[in-house]
C-alpha cells in the first residue's frame, strides 16, 4: 500500500497522519524481517532521532486496530509485525529467531477440519511453524 492509502485509512479512522506513523509503516512494508517494536525503532532512529519507542508501540497498536498490520505472537517476549495482510503462515528459526512468510500455502483442509471438530464458524487463524533455518543448519554442520 502506498503512503497516501495509509494516510487515508488513518484519517478515516480519526487518527492524525504524522511523519513518524508513515515512516513506521514504510519501514515495516519494506522489510521481510517481521520486526518487533524495538527493531522498528532502531531502524528508524537515525532518520527520526526524536522519535520515542513509545511512539512506535502506540503506532503499532493503531495499525493493528485499523487493520494495517498483522500482529504475530510467535512465542517471544514481544510481538512481531507483518504488513502483509493476506492470510499466510509464518515460520520461526529456533536458533537465530528469524521469522519468514510461507506463501502459497493451502490451509483449507486444516480450516475445514478445525471447523468440523469444534463446531465453530471460523473467522480467522494464525498458523506458526518452528524449526531450524537453512543458514543455521549450515553453521551447525560446519562445527561438527
Amino acid at each position: 500500500m502506498d503512503m497516501q492509502g495509509v494516510a487515508d485509512i488513518l484519517r478515516s479512522h480519526g487518527f492524525k497522519v504524522t511523519p513518524q506513523r508513515l515512516a513506521v509503516y514504510d519501514a515495516l512494508q519494506h522489510t521481510t524481517e517481521h520486526p518487533n517494536a524495538e527493531m522498528l525503532y532502531n531502524m528508524l532512529l537515525p532518520a527520526y532521532p526524536t522519535m520515542s519507542l513509545a511512539t512506535v508501540y502506540k503506532t503499532m497498536e493503531i495499525f493493528d486496530r485499523i487493520g494495517l498490520v498483522q500482529v504475530l505472537n510467535i512465542g517471544e517476549d514481544s510481538y512481531r509485525y507483518d504488513a502483509r495482510m493476506e492470510n499466510h503462515p509464518h515460520i520461526r528459526c529456533d536458533v537465530c529467531g528469524r521469522v519468514e512468510d510461507i506463501m502459497e500455502f493451502e490451509d483449507k483442509a486444516i480450516m475445514n477440519q478445525v471447523a468440523q471438530l469444534s463446531n465453530y464458524r471460523l473467522s480467522g487463524r494464525q498458523l506458526y511453524f518452528y524449526g531450524e533455518c537453512p543458514e543455521c543448519q549450515g553453521k551447525k554442520g560446519n562445527y561438527n
